[in-house]
């Protein structure tokens, strides 16, 4: 078993989260085609009119996914619940103006250094962004340094939510039309990006991080907000060996105005 006592262990530690939080950002996508499927199709139509080779695969993948990860769940410790949640209406609204006021801020603060979008980046995103979108969003890399974390996070977590965006960690973080990459800018990090920057096309500030904040509320955790199940979602779907041209605003688009964020 590990230790946090050896330095190998530690590293091996950190790798093993990597990965854990790689497969959990699959199963999300996963998690997010399925209930398209649920959705959209009666499960008695699928039932006998879907494929039968696929429909079993895909159940014994779910049930052996379903086995691997109650058998850990078991044995997570339990934790401590937080006496202070839910949140009232009125810091709700403190943690909206907080979110909103670092967005604005680390828009500010990177904008000077931003570049353009090459026309390579362009031509790779274009079947999915629009060319003014395109235009518009500048980029910054990092070369492994890291943006800070906001300073309201030690306020957020004397409130019980331990589980907040880790910005050092991610590869790309979107502030309105700036891309901040923690190292070097990656075509699928790239995508990702784009993709908030379409919700904030769409929504606007004030509206995108009323959104974010109080589904985090409600799910306690980053990855499940659906603004950015969606991002991960439509990443999954570009990366497809498919390669299927979709629009991203039209899917975003959708999504508003059936009130899945």
């Amino acid at each position: 078993m590990y230790s946090y006592e050896s330095s190998e262990d530690c590293l091996a530690i950190v790798q093993m989260n990597a990965e854990l939080q790689h497969a959990q950002l699959e199963l999300l996508s996963a998690h997010c085609a399925t209930h398209q499927l649920r959705l959209h199709y009666d499960a008695d139509d699928l039932a006998r009119f879907g494929r039968r080779d696929v429909l079993r695969k895909s159940a014994e993948a779910a049930s052996a996914l379903h086995s691997f990860y109650s058998a850990i769940e078991q044995k997570i410790p339990p934790s401590t619940p937080s006496p202070n949640l839910p949140l009232t209406g009125a810091q709700i609204a403190q943690a909206v103006e907080y979110v909103s006021s670092y967005l604005r801020e680390q828009r500010e603060n990177y904008f000077t250094a931003a570049l353009p979008l090459s026309n390579q980046h362009k031509a790779r995103m274009w079947p999915y962004f629009s060319a003014t979108l395109l235009d518009q969003v500048r980029f910054v890399e990092l070369h492994g340094q890291r943006v800070s974390p906001p300073s309201f996070y030690a306020q957020a977590r004397a409130l019980g939510f331990e589980n907040l965006p880790e910005v050092t960690h991610m590869d790309s973080l979107t502030f309105l039309d700036v891309v901040v990459f923690n190292d070097t800018l990656k075509e699928r990090s790239l995508f990702h990006a784009l993709v908030h920057a379409v919700q904030f096309q769409v929504l606007g500030l004030e509206r995108y991080t009323e959104l974010f904040v109080q589904s985090f509320v409600k799910t306690k955790t980053h990855f499940s907000v659906p603004l950015e199940a969606h991002a991960f979602s439509l990443e999954s779907k570009y990366m497809r060996p498919s390669a299927e041209r979709f629009s991203v605003e039209d899917h975003v688009l959708l999504w508003v105005n059936e009130g899945r964020y």
